[in-house]
């Protein structure tokens, strides 16, 4: 491999992790333009192992801004993440395939005035699709994989419309 090389795949792992980690801003901080932004223009996510939906960006952005409202803090903590760069039409670096590893302590929001303690922890693997788009990295797909949560001992509070 040459210096070269090497350089542009050292610049690409970096945009790749800061893509992920903006992820994890978004969804925390309920920045949903954010979120959507993420996403290459078909982009899709896939949140049914943790309860949620599968669709494309805009729409899972919208369940999430409904869902996550029960939540008055959430912190994604993604770690061990595993980067495996593909091809697309010849040109090496186009694709990237992303495995991270997921623990998102949450707090209910009508606990706010308790506690500054989680009240639900849960968490999984992430596996991330990725593209090189004229814009930089982009999400062509996000799947959740949930393997555990931890629940308090009361029941959470219901939806309201």
């Amino acid at each position: 491999m040459t210096q070269r090389v090497e350089l542009a795949t050292l610049r690409d792992r970096l945009a790749v992790d800061e893509l992920i980690t903006e992820y994890a801003v978004a969804v925390d901080d309920g920045d949903w333009a954010a979120y959507r932004n993420l996403f290459a223009p078909a982009g899709r996510a896939d949140y049914r192992s943790a309860g949620g939906i599968e669709g494309d960006a805009g729409q899972v952005a919208g369940w999430l801004a409904e869902s996550m409202r029960l939540f008055s803090m959430r912190q994604h903590l993604i770690v061990n993440r595993r980067v495996r760069f593909g091809v697309l039409e010849q040109d090496t670096g186009d694709t990237a395939r992303v495995q991270a590893d997921y623990v998102n302590p949450m707090r209910f929001a009508e606990n706010g005035t308790g506690s500054s303690a989680p009240d639900f922890v849960c968490g999984g693997r992430y596996s991330f699709g990725l593209l090189r788009t004229y814009d930089g990295w982009r999400m062509h797909e996000v799947v959740v994989q949930e393997k555990w949560r931890r629940l308090p001992e009361r029941t959470a509070p219901a939806v309201i419309d």
